[in-house]
This record gives C-alpha cells, structure tokens and sequence, in this order.
C-alpha cells in the first residue's frame, strides 16, 4: 500500500524539489515506507536529490523526533523547522510542494490531519505553494460529509505546558490542546491515496471512493 502511494505521489513531483512536510507519516507512524513521505523515500531510491523541510509539530514533536530521524537514516536532505517558522519558510525558501498525511478525509475532500496542518495549508495557498494529502483508501470517510462532522480529540493540556516533561508555562497554566485539526477541501491541491492522484473537485460519497479522478 505504502509503495503504490509512494509511486502514485512521485508523479506530481520532479528532481531537485525542494518540500516541506508536517508531523510524521513515515514507516515509524505506518508501515513500509510510510504514507506521505513514500515517494520522498522512492526518488531517493531513483537517484533524485530532494530536500525536506520537517517541522518539528509541537506540543509531541513527531517532526523532529520522528520525521527528521527516518529522513537523515535514508540520506535525505532535510532541515528541521519549528511550526512558527512555516509560513515564512514557503516564502522564502522556494519550497516546491507541500506533502502531509491525514488521518481521515470527508466526502467532500476535506483532511483531517495533526493539528497546525491547516496553518501550513493556508500559507502555502497565500504563496502559491502545492498542497499535496497522501493517505491510504482507507482513510477516506463517505459517511463525514465534511471535516466539520469529524470530532476532534482534545488531549491533556499538560502536553502543552509541559512538553516532553518540561515546565515551559506557569503551574497551573490552562491550556487548549486539539490532537488534530481539519483543512478545507479547497486548500489541497490533491489527494494520493494507494488507489490514485485524486484531483477536485472531491467527491468521495460513492461506494468506489477509489476511482481516480483526471
């Protein structure tokens, strides 16, 4: 599953491209060779010379933990970013593509992935920045409507004010602490599932949500 993502995300990319990826959705989050960064791992297999952008996902890290860990374990050009620093990054790095897993996708294309890949999404339409979502079939949901009707997990606030153990905000601080957020179909440039490059308008309410769509 993860090689048919892999081999149907490289399609939308090239040599020499420079990306940016939030969270993890690679071998250790998935299996094989991951979701959203399958056809990184395919392009370097091919020869290609890629660079990643990884930020870091706060409040647990998974970027910089995880994501910067498999990337540098394959030889993979990469530089770790905090969230913050995202939106500036698109703009003046010349980053090329966007390439984030979900965690679930509605019937009208609406993803829900880890929290702060709305923000990414949203600064990489303001700089004209490809947003790519690589997911497997599964992910999709005919029965969520839209992003909206999927409930969000909200985790503990210690997670936040204490990241990874650390005090970092006042005892007794309270905190919001959403596990996920969704984006609006309308900010994703495409959809790759291990069916096939998906391209809106977005309808995946049928029972074959795997066709592909030219």
């Amino acid at each position: 599953m993860c090689d048919a993502i892999g081999a149907h995300g490289l399609t939308l990319l090239r040599d020499g491209m420079t990306l940016l990826t939030h969270c993890n959705a690679g071998a250790l989050a998935t299996a094989g060779i991951g979701t959203a960064l399958a056809p990184v791992h395919l392009g370097v297999r091919r020869g290609w010379k890629l660079h990643v952008y990884a930020g870091e996902t706060r409040p647990l890290l998974q970027g910089a933990r995880l994501t910067m860990w498999e990337l540098m374990q394959a030889g993979v050009r990469c530089t770790l970013i905090t969230d913050s620093m995202s939106a500036s990054t698109l703009r003046d790095q010349r980053v090329d593509a966007v390439l984030v897993g979900a965690d679930r996708i509605a019937a009208n294309g609406d993803v829900v992935n880890k929290v702060g890949t709305y923000g990414v999404a949203l600064a990489a339409r303001a700089h004209g920045v490809h947003f790519y979502v690589l997911a497997p079939h599964s992910t999709l949901d005919p029965a969520a409507a839209r992003g909206a009707d999927v409930q969000i997990e909200e985790r503990h606030g210690a997670e936040v004010t204490t990241p990874l153990g650390q005090r970092a905000a006042p005892a007794g601080a309270h905190a919001f602490n959403p596990a996920f957020d969704w984006t609006p179909a309308s900010l994703v440039t495409a959809i790759v599932t291990d069916h096939g490059v998906h391209h809106p308008p977005y309808d995946f309410t049928s029972a074959d949500v795997g066709a592909i769509h030219a």
